[in-house]
């Protein structure tokens, strides 16, 4: 690749993201902090800290968010060191079922779970017929306020990208390291303590970083859990005044800063990499077999987590098959018709149909602007590729809800991108949304493709007259085509399923996403829940195939597509 065409790379994806990601937070800030007059001001800003109900929601989206950081921690770094240092029986079924959590967003998740924990849900029918509660007694499972519900989801959810970025932390860690601690005398906790989690500990806040911002500003649970003081709720609501109300603009920038904020803090007491390791292990470390009881603990202990990360799932393939499903243990009556009901309602084709065409162009451009950045990244000798890299990779660090609101922001009448406007038809603004939120999967799994070639078969090409970005096409682009192929995957399946951009960006039927018909769905009276269930069962059905190709592809490596 020539060093002109790579600069004209550099500059086409500042420029892309000048745009599409920085120009919409821009514009939401400018509407947090300069009032109609243009004059800078703190005011609206400071009035969401002495607003008792803002403030209230501030405080339960960061209870959910390091809520749902911890206990997918408590989840996750047991399991991967389990993994990782011992044999079991079943070892290699329940790691690939580590996966299955990721291939329902929680949202819908809710909807089975509020069917087996809600008040009048199966456990307290399962209850009533032991004769632990009486025929009017209820609890509801899921906590005051349902926020410890949130919690359990967004973790149960969410622990398998701190899983996968752990088990390649360990994977990659020099055993001799160990060693020659237990060598000195450290064991056991000690040794793990004060060796091994200093050393995985860039795995660690990867994964962290990105659940404890999903978490913060997760929009569909508590929308499905009817949660009205969530940060994230507020500003949903708070769209509708978006014209003349100035204070979603602050809500939107607290939010925004906070993140920021929390990031660099963790960032300084928990990212550093300081603790290097030579490059290559110089033992090979093997998993040995503990004793039979050990084993079989390891193996009820991955079977345990799985059933309540499955929990969910359960409910949702229950509820897509139950005629009705009300204080009872399992449906009463079982019927096919929601499925069917599912693909003829107005809502449920038409849906499907735009997700495939958004999510389609929304990955196409991925393709080509992910695999042409991760080239001039890993291939060339550019100035500005680090800080190339660090800007493909923002958007991971980035709340989908903060990006929505700040498309909505600068598409108002008046505004640059007035003829971007969501309200008159959002496709083109829906697929730039899809494609800033997922083109770190391509661009992080392109590059680590062209980290595994060697550049010498290019240099070979380039030696008997093939022009460079010929040599590309011809000789680079197939022997990354796997890598490719996963990152693209991966990329199209979670626009698909994408939630926050979904429901805030489609505001007419006729352009719903499928994850915007689930919700409508859901709100309705009589069967709405059971047939949005379905149509949830059939998207589950569809990125559960998506992730299985995408690791069979990757493998290990999967948890590097997950990392800020």
């Amino acid at each position: 690749m020539s060093k002109t065409f790579a600069w004209f790379v550099y500059v086409l994806t500042a420029a892309f993201f000048a745009c599409f990601f920085l120009w919409p937070i821009g514009t939401t800030l400018g509407g947090a902090f300069f009032d109609a007059d243009g004059k800078f001001t703190f005011v609206f800003v400071t009035e969401v800290f002495r607003n008792r109900i803002y403030l209230e929601g501030l405080g339960n989206s960061l209870l959910l968010a390091i809520g749902s950081t911890a206990l997918a921690f408590a989840i996750a770094l047991p399991l991967a060191f389990v993994a990782d240092r011992y044999e079991f029986p079943a070892k290699k079924l329940l790691t690939a079922a580590i996966l299955v959590p990721m291939i329902l967003p929680p949202f819908v998740g809710a909807i089975g779970v509020l069917h087996i924990l809600g008040q009048y849900g199966a456990l307290n029918a399962v209850l009533m017929h032991l004769g632990v509660l009486g025929p009017n007694d209820t609890i509801d499972w899921l906590g005051r306020g349902r926020m410890w519900g949130v919690i359990a989801l967004n973790a149960l959810h969410l622990y398998p990208i701190l899983f996968l970025n752990l088990t390649a932390a360990l994977a990659n860690l020099d055993p001799a390291m160990e060693e020659a601690a237990e060598n000195l005398g450290c064991t056991g906790f000690r040794k793990f303590r004060r060796i091994t989690l200093p050393l995985i500990m860039p795995g660690l806040f990867a994964g962290g970083t990105i659940i404890f911002i999903f978490a913060f500003t997760e929009l569909g649970v508590p929308l499905i859990f009817d949660l009205s003081r969530i940060t994230s709720v507020q500003i949903f609501y708070g769209i509708k005044e978006i014209a003349g109300n100035p204070f979603p603009f602050a809500l939107v920038a607290v939010m925004l800063v906070s993140t920021a904020l929390l990031y660099a803090v963790s960032k300084l007491l928990f990212g550093r990499a300081d603790n290097a390791m030579v490059s290559k292990a110089t033992t090979v470390s093997n998993a040995r077999t503990p004793g039979i009881a050990a084993r079989w603990a390891c193996t009820l202990g991955f079977a345990a987590i799985t059933l309540a990360a499955l929990l969910p799932h359960i409910g949702v393939i229950l509820a897509s098959v139950a005629g009705d499903w009300h204080h009872t243990v399992l449906p009463t009556g079982w019927t096919a018709d929601h499925y069917r009901t599912a693909l003829a309602h107005p809502l449920a084709v038409p849906s499907i149909l735009n997700s495939l065409k958004y999510s389609s162009l929304a990955t196409i451009f991925d393709l080509v602007l992910g695999v042409l950045v991760a080239y001039v990244v890993v291939r060339t000798t550019l100035p500005g590729r680090n800080l190339l890299d660090a800007l493909a990779m923002l958007p991971l660090a980035a709340p989908g809800l903060v990006l929505a609101f700040g498309y909505i922001s600068m598409t108002q009448d008046g505004r640059t991108f007035a003829f971007l406007n969501p309200s008159k038809d959002p496709t083109l603004l829906l697929v730039i949304a899809y494609a800033v939120r997922r083109l770190p999967y391509v661009v992080r799994s392109a590059a680590a493709g062209l980290q595994q070639t060697s550049v010498t078969l290019e240099e070979a090409a380039q030696n008997l007259g093939c022009p460079p970005l010929r040599a590309l096409r011809r000789v680079t682009f197939p022997l990354i085509a796997a890598n490719v192929l996963a990152g693209g995957l991966l990329a199209f399946a979670f626009a698909m399923l994408e939630v926050s951009d979904s429901l805030v960006l489609a505001q007419k039927q006729i352009h719903f996403p499928i994850t915007k018909a689930i919700y409508e769905l859901f709100q309705m009276m009589g069967e709405g829940r059971f047939v949005a269930s379905a149509l949830g069962v059939w998207a589950m059905v569809f990125l559960a195939l998506t992730i299985f190709v995408t690791s069979r592809i990757l493998g290990k490596k999967l948890g590097a597509l997950f990392r800020v």
